[in-house]
C-alpha cells in the first residue's frame, strides 16, 4: 500500500527553461544551443546540484569549453530565476495529496546558489512534510545513497513510496531501491498512473 508520494521539483512542479532564459537575455538561438551543450547537458552541471565543489570552480570549467561565451555564461547564471516558475497546478496537487492522507516528500537535484535564486517559485515545496534538495546531503539522483538518505531521514519504507520524476534514469534507480516510480510526462498521465496504484491523487 502506498502511503507517501515523493516528488521531483524541475519539470514536476516548476518549469525548467534554460533555452527559454537565454533567449530571453537576448542570445541568439545557435549560441544558446552550444551555451547549453557546455553547461547544463554535461555531467559538470550535476557537480552545481551535488554542492561539493565551488561553483565558481565549476562555473569556470564550463566557460573553458565556450571562453567566447563568458559574458552569456555569467549573464544566465546571475538569471537563472528566469528559466524556473512554478507550474499553475503545483500548490494545489500537493494540498490534494494530503488532503487524501498521503505523506508529500521532495527529493530534487538542485543547487544551492540557484535555490537562492528561485525560491519564490519553489514556495510550493514547503508545503511539503519532508524536503531534500541535493546540494544539502552533497548526493545526487541517480546514485542510490540519495535514496537511501531519503528513506533514513524520514523513517520510510521504500515499498510504501511512489516516485515522480521527468528522467527515467532517477526512477529506474529509485525502483533498484524498492520504491514505485512514475516517469513524468503530463499531470494528466502521472494521475491516471497514480490511479492505477490505487492512489488517490
Amino acid at each position: 500500500m502506498i502511503k507517501n508520494v515523493v516528488l521531483d521539483v524541475g519539470n514536476v512542479l516548476v518549469e525548467w527553461a534554460p533555452l527559454a532564459a537565454l533567449k530571453g537575455l537576448g542570445i541568439d538561438d545557435a549560441a544558446a544551443e552550444e551555451i547549453l551543450d557546455a553547461t547544463v547537458r554535461t555531467p559538470q552541471w550535476s557537480e552545481f546540484d551535488r554542492g561539493v565543489l565551488p561553483d565558481e570552480e565549476i562555473l569556470g570549467g564550463m566557460i573553458e569549453k565556450v571562453p567566447q561565451y563568458e559574458r552569456e555564461i555569467r549573464l544566465f547564471w546571475d538569471h537563472m530565476s528566469d528559466a524556473i516558475w512554478t507550474f499553475s497546478y503545483s500548490e494545489d496537487w500537493i494540498k490534494s495529496l494530503k488532503a487524501n492522507g498521503y505523506h508529500v516528500y521532495i527529493l530534487s537535484n538542485y543547487g544551492k546558489d540557484t535555490y537562492n535564486k528561485t525560491r519564490e517559485a519553489l514556495r510550493c515545496t514547503e508545503l511539503a512534510d519532508g524536503r531534500i534538495f541535493s546540494y544539502e546531503v552533497g548526493q545526487i539522483k541517480p546514485e542510490p545513497e540519495i535514496y537511501q538518505t531519503l528513506f533514513t531521514r524520514f523513517a520510510l519504507v521504500p515499498e510504501e513510496c511512489v516516485f515522480i520524476d521527468d528522467r527515467t534514469d532517477n526512477i529506474e534507480a529509485a525502483r533498484e531501491q524498492g520504491m514505485h516510480g512514475i516517469v513524468f510526462h503530463s499531470i494528466e498521465q502521472v494521475k491516471q498512473e497514480l490511479h492505477e496504484l490505487g492512489v488517490d491523487a
